[in-house]
């Protein structure tokens, strides 16, 4: 009985059948990758929103919809007026009135809808100016350029200092790239740490939804406004102030951009500039999603910052994303770099 006990003790082997084949290791199945790395699904669904430029047909289609419903409402509220005024002149009175006030506000709507286009365009004229003055060092163009900035600015008390501060020192510079460099260290440098901490709060904000909340439209959300929100801030700091279809036309600007260069894929260079050599692997993959889509956030925000600045950034001007992400989610999940 002890010998049987202490046998039972033993290892066990298994036997395998008279003539059957030996196992191959290259038959072998392979081993799940339990440590899978996060993509951003998030981010990469709201950069095929906003980057999808609609079809021509599409285009006419939601025209000529939006154009019959216009032209249908118009002509049923010229009825109704019509028939009040016909019945009761004081009611006809009435409704007559109050069409005008909503005809007065469409239109005020309207202007202010031209003016943030036309605010966007003069930033976009500016910064195409002085990429030219720099291309062909010309010291007249960057003068002229740096008076069209100056121009930009004349209303903006945050930017006095500078301004007055470039009015003293601009005599002194005598080539194209020393001037527009003064421009930026005395005008814009306050604007970008504006502008960089908009990016910081919005990468900060999806990163967090995205890892606390488990549903996957809530961090779509989060992501598509704090997005919205971020670049619509940037533009307003560097003076585009956009309305609603300019904000929306310059986030399909941005987004296009950014997925015609791949700079929205999650690549090597990004996870090791968030991951510092092993967080992602030390959090659980919902943290993981969170840090980057709170990377590609801050991706989307320097390449805004870069569409809205009026000038473009001079060489160690440009924010770095890893940078821009330490500083938004060191303490978050912890050190990110």
């Amino acid at each position: 009985m002890t010998k049987t006990r202490e046998a039972t003790k033993g290892p066990v082997l298994i036997e395998m059948e008279e003539g059957a084949p030996a196992p191959k290791v290259e038959e072998a199945a392979p081993v799940p990758d339990l440590a899978e790395v996060p993509q951003g699904v998030a981010m990469q669904q709201v950069a095929a929103l906003a980057g999808r430029r609609p079809s021509r047909l599409a285009r006419w289609f939601w025209g000529s919809l939006l154009s019959l419903l216009t032209f249908a409402a118009s002509l049923a509220a010229y009825d109704n007026v019509i028939g009040l005024i016909a019945r009761s002149p004081i009611l006809g009175g009435i409704a007559t009135v109050l069409l005008v006030v909503v005809l007065a506000i469409l239109a005020l709507v309207a202007l202010r809808e031209l003016a943030a286009f036309g605010r966007l365009r003069r930033v976009d004229r500016i910064q195409k100016a002085a990429d030219a003055a720099l291309a062909i060092g010309q010291l007249s163009a960057a003068r002229a350029v740096v008076a069209d900035l100056t121009r930009l600015y004349d209303r903006r008390p945050d930017t006095d200092w500078g301004r007055a501060r470039l009015a003293e020192r601009q005599g002194d510079v005598l080539d194209a790239d020393g001037l527009l460099r003064l421009a930026e260290d005395t005008v814009l440098d306050p604007l970008d740490a504006r502008a960089r901490t908009e990016v910081e709060a919005a990468a900060r904000q999806v990163a967090t939804v995205t890892a606390i909340v488990p549903l996957a439209l809530a961090d779509l959300f989060a992501a598509l406004t704090a997005n919205l929100r971020m670049i619509r801030r940037i533009a307003e700091i560097y003076g585009g102030r956009s309305g609603t279809l300019g904000s929306w036309r310059l986030t399909r600007a941005v987004f296009a951009h950014l997925v015609a260069t791949g700079a929205v894929a999650v690549g090597d260079d990004l996870i090791g500039s968030v991951a510092g050599g092993g967080v992602l692997s030390k959090v659980s993959r919902r943290f993981g999603e969170g840090v980057i889509n709170g990377a590609l956030t801050a991706r989307v925000g320097v390449a805004a910052m870069e569409v809205c600045r009026p000038l473009p950034f001079s060489a160690g001007k440009r924010p770095s994303v890893s940078g821009v992400v330490k500083r938004a989610l060191t303490g978050l999940f912890g050190r990110s770099g």
